[in-house]
This record gives C-alpha cells, sequence and structure tokens, in this order.
C-alpha cells in the first residue's frame, strides 16, 4: 500500500540535510531558493548516490491491452471548475495531444514497466464513472478505514461496477479531515475485497484530499511555501487553484503507484508497508536540476506566469512528478 509516508519522510529529511550542510559551509546563508553555495554542493558531491532501483515482485500489474478505468467519488464540496481540472488530467492522461511534453508522454513511462509475461502497464486510463457526496454521509472527520466503506457502498448500491481493471478514487474536499492526512499522508491507494465475503475479488482503491486549507505546504508544494526546510517563494499553480493543482500532483502518483504496483507485489523499493514506487521514489522532482527546495527548471506561461510541465486537453497545462524509469534506472520528467 502506497500512502506517501515515506516520500513524505524522506523529503522531510534531505530538506534538513540541506539545510545543515549549507549552514556550516556558509558564515552567512541566504535562504532564497537555489541558495546552496558552491562549495555545499561540493560536499553533497562527495557522497556517492546511492543507486535507485525499484525491484520487481514478480506480482501482477495494470497491464493492457484493456485501459485502466478509473471511478471517482467526489466526497465533500468541489466546484464545477474543480471538477474539470480533475476529469481533464485523467482524459489527458490516455489521450493523443500534439503539444509536448504532455501528460500522455509523462504516462508513457509506465509503459516501461513489465510484467513477468512482458506485458507493459496499460497505455489507456480512461474514467468510466464519478458520483458525488456532497453532504459527507459518513460525516467530515473520516478514519482511513472510512474509504474502503465508501467504495464499498457505491459497488452495493450498484453505481459503481466491480471492475478487475479499475481504481476506485475517493476525493475529499478541502473542509474534510481524513486520518493522518497533513501528518504524514497526501493520498494513498490500497486494494481491498470488493465485499466483505471471503470469496470476493480483490479491487483497487485510492484517496487523495484537498490540501489547499489544511496543509499546501507538505502537500501542494511547490505551489506553497514548503513546511519544513528554507522558505521558498511559491510557484504559480497552472489551473489557478493551489488545492487542486496540488491533488493532481497526488492523483498522478497514487495512479503511478497503482498501476505498477497494485498489489504490494509490483515495483517497489525498501518495505512493502511504506514502499517507495514509481513517484514517491522521486519526490520533490519536476525538472532539471531539481535539488531538495527546488523543484527544477519548469516552463512558464507568458499570460500568467504559471509553471508548468506538461499539457493537457481542452488547453490545459499540468505539473506532474517525475518517475522512476526502468530502463535507465533513474527518474526522468517529462522535461527530461
Amino acid at each position: 500500500m502506497e500512502n506517501f509516508q515515506s516520500s513524505l519522510s524522506t523529503r522531510m529529511l534531505a530538506m534538513l540535510f540541506l539545510f545543515f550542510i549549507c549552514c556550516i559551509a556558509t558564515p552567512a546563508l541566504s535562504l532564497n531558493p537555489p541558495a546552496i553555495s558552491h562549495f555545499a554542493r561540493k560536499l553533497l558531491a562527495l557522497v556517492p548516490p546511492t543507486p535507485l532501483v525499484l525491484q520487481y515482485h514478480k506480482g501482477p500489474l495494470l497491464t493492457g491491452p484493456g485501459s485502466i478505468n478509473v471511478y471517482l467519488l467526489w466526497y465533500g464540496n468541489f466546484s464545477h471548475a474543480q471538477k474539470a481540472t480533475v476529469s481533464d488530467f485523467f482524459a489527458s492522461v490516455g489521450a493523443k495531444i500534439p503539444a509536448h511534453p504532455s501528460a500522455s508522454s509523462w504516462w508513457a513511462i509506465t509503459g516501461q514497466y513489465k510484467d513477468s509475461a512482458k506485458r507493459s502497464v496499460s497505455p489507456v486510463v480512461r474514467i468510466q464513472g464519478q458520483t458525488s457526496d456532497a453532504l459527507c454521509s459518513r460525516g467530515k472527520n473520516l478514519m482511513r478505514s472510512d474509504i474502503a466503506l465508501l467504495v464499498r457502498a457505491e459497488l452495493a448500491a450498484k453505481l459503481f461496477p466491480v471492475d478487475a481493471n479499475g481504481i476506485y478514487i475517493v476525493l475529499t474536499a478541502a473542509d474534510v479531515y481524513v486520518e493522518r492526512f497533513c501528518m504524514d499522508s497526501c493520498g494513498f491507494h490500497d486494494s481491498i475485497p470488493a465485499t466483505h465475503s471471503k470469496s470476493a475479488s480483490n479491487i483497487l482503491l485510492g484517496w487523495v484530499g484537498n490540501p489547499g486549507v489544511q496543509c499546501p505546504g507538505l502537500c501542494a508544494w511547490p505551489f506553497a511555501a514548503p513546511l519544513y526546510g528554507p522558505p521558498t517563494q511559491p510557484l504559480i499553480p497552472p489551473n489557478g487553484d493551489v488545492g487542486v493543482d496540488g491533488m493532481i500532483i497526488n492523483i498522478a502518483t497514487i495512479l503511478a503507484g497503482a498501476a505498477t504496483n497494485p498489489f504490494d507485489t509490483g515495483y517497489y523499493q525498501g518495505d512493502a508497508l511504506v514502499p517507495l514506487e514509481a513517484v514517491t521514489a522521486c519526490a520533490g522532482i519536476y525538472g532539471k536540476g531539481a535539488y531538495s527546495g527546488y523543484p527544477g527548471d519548469l516552463m512558464i506561461d507568458k499570460k500568467t506566469n504559471a509553471s508548468y510541465n506538461a499539457y493537457g486537453v481542452n488547453n490545459r497545462m499540468f505539473l506532474l512528478p517525475s518517475m522512476w524509469e526502468p530502463t535507465i534506472f533513474a527518474c526522468q520528467t517529462t522535461l527530461s
């Protein structure tokens, strides 16, 4: 199960480590974004990097030729514009977009992940159903176990089908608190039996919360000042919504994690309970030259000064996270 715990912890430690190195390396330290001294960089360069390898654990992936089917449950109050942004992201992942780099070229990296039969992760992702629970039937203070109960309720009501190629994603609004949200988690994916029956087939689920109010510096960085480490100037979000643009990053993270490690037997590094997966292994990297506290060199929209690294449908722009590429054993961004 991927719950961002490992990625958040890694990000926090990396920021604190670099801050410590910079402080001992220079008498006076500017805390502006790329203000890591040349001497500090040389010190870091003396430490040989640990090779980044996500081991394949011989289990199934979400492979083609069929599509990966997404079912969205909007929990709480979302505006039409917010729903449209998220829906356009999913449409962009599976679309042929002439502009480059694109959300589909980002997703194409998952095609390098292959199972034991040499089958690649499906290149097609489609939204197959959406429902809304605007009145918050289980309240606004949820346990993590409530996410599974919400999904099962939709299945029992036949609002969603039981889909072996599907992932059921619960998206919670900005005023909904979910256990461990903003503490060590921005979202997670998991697998559960579709019903309480012992013979029930397993399904995939995911959850992502809107961090715009509760913790933008933790779950919507770099569109907000970081919660840990030296303060940096926030970037302007490409869709004008810090919370939802942050959600796009986290949705992309769990989507890639679910496709490449759906049942904790796919590609990951470390403990299966807190694994580093396709995206979380590359936390904080969005463009070339990225380092802790700096997302990398990005494209800038001339009209809005918003930062992005991928084009989408309906003239959308997105900031998508780096993903580990198994053929080169390295993190790759859309701008690589």
